[in-house]
């Protein structure tokens, strides 16, 4: 695909590694390990590192992943890996971040998903907290919007409102447009707070190859966003692998999608680092 030109965007740049439209696409994944077991991480890191992944994401779920990642950081740099490291976040990533301070410091960029970080004025507030420490440690954010956790409350709005309508549309269509508006709203309470739109990536997933693509395409007409693509629950072995290649190359083929992952349900026997083979694959095609 070395000819797509992407749709024009800004650049974000996540620790050394510039995305967006003015540089070729960016492979990344994520780990399946537990990310206290620092050795396991570590080994992993290295192993996607090695495959091709220019980026690598780990889950920072508690205080004990927490903890761990200045010392997973530490042994990958003093082995030579300078790959960026990034910590996905869900439910109390308000609180880790601002705990552990030495953990916002190092990694590279703080991925939130809207849906998950709290109900009501709750929402608002852990939001606003996250996108402070991204602000306070110079960090970029990626506003990752999931069919599987959108926000509730959101999607109730749209519900009501399609209701009063004279002709409703479908549920999933109400879906798909709370996808979107999600989206948007999370981006421009970003740059309320303070996010400059040269540290935001966006992304939305879906589990329908047709729904990712119509939800990232509205999405990508919108603005000039970096966008990363994906979708979600793709699935195992060639199912996983055609599906996630059927949705990414169309939207790729658009232009849209500046930064991409293939996420392929774990199978015995089959190292971590097929998901980025996957990438390698796709982009070369």
């Amino acid at each position: 695909m070395d000819n797509i030109n992407q749709r024009e965007t800004i650049s974000v740049n996540v620790g050394g590694v510039n995305i967006g439209s003015s540089h070729p696409i960016v492979i990344q994944s994520m780990t399946n390990t537990v990310t206290s077991n620092i050795e396991a991480t570590t080994t992993q890191i290295k192993e996607l590192a090695d495959a091709g992944s220019e980026l690598v994401r780990i889950t920072v779920n508690d205080a004990t992943a927490a903890e761990a990642v200045p010392e997973v950081i530490k042994r990958l740099r003093d082995a030579g890996y300078n790959t960026p490291i990034v910590g996905d976040f869900h439910y109390n990533g308000h609180i880790l971040l601002a705990k552990y301070k030495e953990t916002a410091q190092l990694l590279a960029k703080y991925r939130i998903n809207p849906g998950n970080v709290g109900k009501g004025s709750k929402h608002d507030d852990n939001f606003a907290t996250m996108l402070k420490v991204a602000i306070e440690h110079d960090k970029p954010v990626r506003i990752g919007v999931n069919w599987g956790s959108i926000d509730q409350e959101l999607l109730s709005g749209f519900m009501e409102e399609n209701a009063k309508l004279a002709n409703p549309k479908e549920v999933r269509a109400v879906l798909l447009d709370t996808m979107v508006k999600s989206a948007e709203l999370s981006c421009e309470y970003a740059h309320k707070i303070g996010v400059p739109k040269d540290k935001i990536i966006v992304s939305l997933k879906m589990s329908e190859i047709q729904d990712v693509i119509k939800v990232n395409e509205r999405f990508a007409k919108l603005n000039d966003y970096v966008m990363h693509l994906g979708l979600t629950e793709a699935g195992t072995g060639v199912k996983g692998i055609a599906s996630s290649a059927a949705a990414l190359a169309i939207l790729l083929q658009q232009g849209i999608g500046n930064t991409i992952r293939v996420s392929l349900t774990p199978e015995p026997g089959i190292p971590r680092s097929r998901e980025v083979e996957v990438c390698t694959n796709l982009l070369q095609s």
